[in-house]
């Protein structure tokens, strides 16, 4: 009876360490799988921040890298859109269709965030009266997604700048208006557009249609520019900001403010963290988890040996 009683006792503890081993496997597959996705996430996010190409600004006068080594490595690459106030700061690609550049960044390379890219039926050159200029709503205000910001009319007010290079020289934009409209208004996203009756009643359109406005010092007699990107509001939402492209350099106070602005104690701790490679990051954390869920099974397997040996004893006894 004692031999029997050992064999059930062995097999039970055999069976609940193979449960629990099934069960750790199965916890860091699901811990590999959420490791990959947020690393995925993150590569994404990564290649949306407009720091990463700051290095091919063609306005720096001091970088190791230059615009026209930018376009070297994408020679779909023309231009440079800058929004002051905001996050918005990008090189600018255009393809033959719209679809390229949705999941292929200005390094030609495959990515979720895109680029900023012009409409494909518009001038590289900007000589039409109106220019698309599309960019993906990403998290973390990375691409196009602060546009949705100009919703608040304290935001509105505040950025009424920005700056727009190509051909080779810079030029300003003077942002006038800010409309939420259906994708498929083919009235707000319209191109080509050559006769001054059409310029006018297309203008009056986007006046009418905006959420905000602001009257200009001058007529606007030049051509137009429209950001555009997906909105929070619905599926088929696009926020767009709207201005007029000029020969005058408008100047950016938000960076002269940003350039006297200390950098708090947090934040600074914040870029030492980021200057770790994600991937020793990830393995960091594995390596804890690991360690923590060998530590409970570890503590668990002891419990439940002392209460085995505990009722094998009193077995005995009884025996």
């Amino acid at each position: 009876m004692g031999l029997a009683y050992r064999i059930r006792l062995k097999a039970m503890h055999f069976m609940i360490s193979a449960v629990d081993t099934l069960v750790l496997a199965i916890l860091m597959f699901l811990i590999a799988i959420d490791f990959y996705a947020a690393w995925d996430a993150k590569q994404a996010y990564e290649w949306a921040e407009a720091a990463h190409y700051e290095i091919y600004k063609p306005t720096e006068a001091s970088q190791k890298h230059s615009f026209e080594d930018l376009k070297a490595i994408n020679p779909e690459v023309f231009g440079w859109i800058s929004v002051y106030g905001t996050k918005i700061d990008y090189p600018i690609c255009q393809a033959s269709d719209n679809l390229k550049y949705v999941n292929t960044n200005a390094l030609g390379k495959y990515s979720l965030c895109g680029a900023i890219f012009l409409d494909a039926r518009c001038s590289k050159s900007f000589e039409d009266y109106s220019s698309i200029l599309y960019g993906h709503h990403m998290e973390k205000q990375a691409m196009f997604a602060e546009i949705g910001e100009f919703a608040h009319k304290g935001f509105f007010e505040d950025r009424k700048y920005g700056m727009l290079y190509f051909d080779g020289k810079e030029h300003g934009i003077e942002f006038f208006a800010f409309i939420q409209c259906d994708a498929y208004d083919s009235e707000v996203f319209k191109t080509r557009i050559a006769d001054e009756t059409e310029k006018e009643a297309y203008l009056d359109h986007l006046l009418t249609t905006a959420k905000h406005a602001r009257s200009l010092a001058q007529k606007i007699d030049g051509n137009i520019v429209l950001l555009s990107t997906c909105s929070a509001v619905s599926t088929n939402s696009r926020d767009i900001l709207v201005g007029r492209i000029t020969d005058t350099i408008f100047e950016d106070a938000f960076k002269a403010d940003d350039a006297v602005r200390q950098m708090p104690a947090v934040d600074a701790l914040a870029g030492l963290l980021n200057k770790i490679p994600l991937w020793a990051k990830i393995v960091f954390v594995f390596l804890l988890l690991i360690a923590l869920l060998l530590i409970a099974k570890r503590a668990q397997r002891k419990k439940r040996s002392a209460g085995m040996y505990e009722i094998f004893n009193k077995g005995e006894q009884r025996a």
